[in-house]
């Protein structure tokens, strides 16, 4: 059966990718796509599908855009954000901004106008650091970046809807992406551009920083599934199953691009910086029967191999 998705934030990275996702897997369905189209936000990006999506440049922070917006739409998919942990650290307002009021009023409208389902883009960061083993989404909130607890005030205030009105939520906590449209500024777009232009890689600390890493494609298909086949109220982790210290990450990718590890250039830490993120995804395995389908060496392969062959998408970066 036919319906009608608002995706926020549909010309960002993640969101752009399930723009084209959604249009592959369900072709019958509308898809209408609310971006502001900030430095994160590139209408290229949906270039080559502009024709068949309908698209408002708009602000999730101003009610007009958003009732507009979420009119006649069946479903809301949330992926507009502040999302780099070093922007937010310099100057939060925005983040603030974004994922509490620009949230609240997605959620006041999905209310109002009886939306069947509203899903909540979060990540793995809202828990905070782990030593061992793996979050659970049972686990307690321990945000500890300014990102990372506006990420966690929007799953509460989302949730508070649930309980309060019964709106017809769910969310969901990723690990790190990478694929196409990546902002260069976000860590593996930034390795392979500063490695393909000859200059320094940066790594914060001693790189022994853990992170696990997901095809976007892969997280698309997850994301549809709970859309889909979610249990409302619920919270559902979705990782790719791909620990890695960010030392062992960059070296993957100049081996990749036959680049030398004397490239490498240790920096100072950032404030505040986890450890390591892990996640359980058993819930989502057992429950719903999702799993990633793209290896991380085949899938990093095809993301260092986008930038090369897109290189007018990033060379003002």
């Amino acid at each position: 059966m036919s319906k009608k998705v608002l995706v926020t934030g549909g010309c960002g990275f993640i969101g752009s990718n399930f723009v084209h996702y959604m249009l592959e897997k369900h072709p019958d369905y509308g898809i209408v796509v609310l971006d502001k189209l900030t430095y994160a936000g590139k209408k290229e990006n949906l270039a080559s599908v502009m024709d068949k999506i309908e698209f408002i440049h708009g602000d999730i922070c101003n009610k007009g855009d958003v009732e507009k917006a979420v009119k006649d739409c069946d479903f809301v998919v949330n992926f507009a954000a502040e999302t780099h942990v070093d922007r937010s650290i310099v100057d939060s307002e925005s983040f603030i901004l974004t994922e509490v009021l620009g949230v609240g009023r997605l959620l006041e409208a999905a209310k109002e106008t009886n939306v069947e389902r509203f899903v909540q883009i979060s990540t793995d960061e809202v828990y905070g650091s782990i030593k061992n083993g793996s979050f659970k989404e049972t686990d307690s909130l321990n945000p500890r970046n300014p990102y990372a607890a506006c990420k966690a005030a929007a799953e509460l205030l989302t949730k508070s809807y649930f309980e309060t009105f019964n709106t017809p939520i769910l969310i969901t906590r990723t690990t790190n992406n990478h694929g196409p449209f990546q902002n260069a500024e976000k860590f593996i777009p930034k390795i392979v551009i500063n490695a393909l232009r000859n200059k320094p890689v940066p790594i914060y600390g001693n790189g022994q920083q853990v992170r696990d890493w997901i095809y976007v494609l892969d997280n698309c298909e997850a994301v549809d599934i709970v859309l889909h086949k979610g249990k409302l109220g619920e919270t559902y982790n979705i990782k790719g199953g791909n620990e890695k210290t960010n030392l062992e990450l960059v070296k993957q990718i100049l081996k990749i691009l036959g680049k030398p590890e004397s490239l490498i250039s240790f920096i100072t830490d950032r404030l505040g910086h986890d450890e390591r993120y892990s996640l359980d995804d058993t819930k989502i395995r057992n429950g719903l029967g999702w799993k990633p389908s793209t290896t991380f060496g085949d899938a990093i392969k095809k993301t260092v191999q986008w930038y090369i062959d897109n290189e007018s998408w990033w060379s003002n970066a």
